[in-house]
């Protein structure tokens, strides 16, 4: 019987220096664009031909935080100013960590009167009270973006929050349902439905006015507007992962999630639909 051979052990080192490098190459990726490399598990904001993309991580935190925007009747405008808080300060993750006693998805500090740990910890709390925060700056409706974010945080950095605008924008009008469509997400591995959590999530990120039922594995959404109907889909886009969502439609505009490319809308008309139908795993 021929005996194998064995690999040099050279051949092991380079394999485990490569694997370092792959891993390595994918952190400074990360770092220097602040979104998800073209092989993981994302998600996307199309408008008007420019695109913004995020993790899913940081896409169900972006959708709370755009959802307790159209909670509170706040406009996109808002979510941008948020956004671009959220990404300077955490990446748009909820850290349990940060200078000093900062902590959350905006760093907000307990010793600072912006609630307790356990509060600035919630993402709902701590976009409520960034909201409360943000209406106390005068004329943040039309003042400079990044200057209207340092007079909510106070930060140390007063211009870093700049840089993060033009993909703030974006997102926020896709997650705010201003660009119809324009929301997707690559999912691999769709979790059994949560049709029950999805609804309780839409109690706190949809508009007083927007009506959610539910039957069986379906959730439907009425509406009172066709950009609150967009709302709605894109924050269900957004969760996909999160509670089993495999398929989400305005009108003729239908979305299944993909496991490989980003799936666009299917359907072309434009749609004046009010109600989102959500059929979940």
């Amino acid at each position: 019987m021929a005996r194998r051979r064995r690999r040099p052990w050279w051949v092991a080192i380079v394999l485990v220096l490569l694997l370092a490098l792959g891993a390595g190459a994918a952190v400074v990726y990360y770092t220097a664009t602040k979104q998800p490399g073209p092989w993981a598990e994302r998600c996307s904001a199309l408008v008007l031909g420019d695109s913004a993309e995020i993790d899913l991580e940081q896409s169900r935190n972006a959708s709370i935080i755009s959802g307790v925007a159209a909670r509170r009747g706040l406009p996109p405008r808002a979510v941008t100013i948020a956004l671009a808080t959220a990404f300077q300060e955490s990446g748009i993750r909820n850290l349990s960590y940060g200078d000093r006693d900062s902590i959350g998805i905006f760093q907000q500090r307990p010793s600072q009167a912006w609630g307790t740990r356990a509060q600035i910890m919630d993402p709902y709390y701590a976009s409520r009270a960034f909201y409360a925060a943000l209406a106390q700056v005068n004329n943040w409706q039309n003042a400079d973006v990044g200057d209207v974010a340092q007079k909510v945080q106070r930060s140390g950095y007063p211009d870093a929050y700049d840089k993060h605008v033009a993909k703030s924008k974006l997102l926020a009008s896709s997650l705010s349902g201003e660009t119809p469509a324009s929301f997707s997400c690559v999912v691999r591995g769709l979790p059994a439905g949560n049709p029950g959590g999805l609804v309780t999530f839409f109690g706190q990120t949809l508009p007083t006015s927007d009506e959610v039922s539910r039957s069986g594995t379906t959730v439907t959404v009425r509406t009172a507007s066709t950009k609150n109907a967009w709302q709605a889909a894109s924050i269900a886009v957004a969760n996909a992962k999160t509670y089993g969502v495999r398929s989400v439609s305005v009108g003729d505009r239908t979305w299944q999630p993909s496991a490989t490319i980003m799936p666009r809308w299917s359907g072309t008309s434009a749609t004046t639909a009010s109600t989102v139908v959500i059929e979940l795993a």
